[in-house]
């Protein structure tokens, strides 16, 4: 069993944030994606991942840094099992449920210990009252995968599908109220162990679009209407993550003014969804003489600068 400090190569103080860092970097050298060649460093980036997983587990980093449990997270086995029966008779060692000879009955401390046994003429026997019982079995390591998820797919929640290290493929669910670099488990999806498989952990990543952008659970948008639409006001396709719908642009609308889509954002955990939020860009055409003949006649300029003090 690896020390999850040794393996991830920081100080038993480290702090979360020193964790995710030492994981991230060694994740990227280790990932089975550029390692195929190389078996050694598959089983290095499980054994990475198994770090990651109980040191972000507050609990289970403080059970182990108590040694209440190994670097597996499996139970650590309690003092002085397995150290072989050193101790001879006459020496101070275990003899027939005493110590050292002295005639102390400990069969209520392994009782108690171990789940019971039988007391037999004062000493104890019939295996210990249970010293046999068979520990629980180490599963084998998770693997970690990572999913880069469409924009619109992920705001949509529409399935993905993922593509395991055993060649078979499952579909996912993407959770509502999902964030970026979110970590899902699957389940048994792991290596193999004496206990069973593994997990396998997920690294959710949203690829960027080319004209959406994501403000908490709102998706914002640009949009360039041209100088009629601005001031005469029109009805205008507008793409959405689900589709083209139609807006109204309000007469005397200007670059900056800001409409709203309501509910054509990403999913939130409890149900409802964020907005869209629709931006207006004026977009002026360039060498169009009609546009500069009437802006050179026409009187009614004003200051749009006025509440800048300039």
């Amino acid at each position: 069993m690896a020390d999850p400090y040794k393996t991830l190569g920081v100080e038993r103080t480290a702090s979360e944030a020193e964790i995710k860092k030492a994981y991230r970097k060694l994740a990227k050298e280790l990932h089975p994606d550029r390692n195929k060649d190389n078996p050694k460093a598959t089983e290095r980036f499980s054994q990475t991942t198994n770090a990651y997983d109980l040191l972000t587990d507050k609990d289970k980093r403080a059970r182990f840094d108590r040694g209440e449990i190994d670097g597996d997270g499996n139970p650590a086995a309690p003092f002085g099992f397995g150290n072989g029966g050193s101790g001879g008779a006459g020496q101070g060692g275990f003899q027939g449920g005493n110590f050292g000879g002295e005639g102390v009955d400990v069969s209520d401390l392994f009782e108690g210990l171990f789940g019971g046994g039988q007391r037999g003429g004062g000493g104890f026997s019939s295996g210990f009252g249970g010293f046999g019982r068979k520990q629980p079995q180490p599963k084998g390591a998770n693997i970690g995968y990572k999913l880069n998820v469409p924009f619109t797919d992920a705001a949509t929640l529409a399935p993905q599908r993922v593509t395991l290290a055993d060649n078979k493929t499952i579909d996912l669910k993407l959770p509502a109220g999902f964030e970026n670099n979110m970590q899902m488990r699957l389940t048994g999806k792991g290596q193999p162990g004496p206990g069973g498989n593994g997990d396998g952990m997920v690294t959710i990543t949203v690829q960027p679009h080319r004209f959406f952008t994501r403000d908490g659970d709102d998706v914002r948008l640009d949009l360039p209407v041209n100088l009629a639409e601005a001031v005469l006001g029109a009805p205008v396709r507008v793409p959405t993550v689900e589709g083209a719908v139609m807006l109204s642009i309000p007469a005397g609308s200007t670059s900056g003014k800001t409409l709203r889509l309501r509910g054509r954002g990403f999913h939130r955990k409890d149900g409802t969804r964020g907005d869209q939020l629709v931006t207006l860009m004026v977009d002026l055409p360039v060498g169009d003489d009609a546009l500069v003949e009437f802006a050179k006649s026409w009187d009614n300029k004003g200051n749009p600068r006025g509440n800048l003090g300039v």
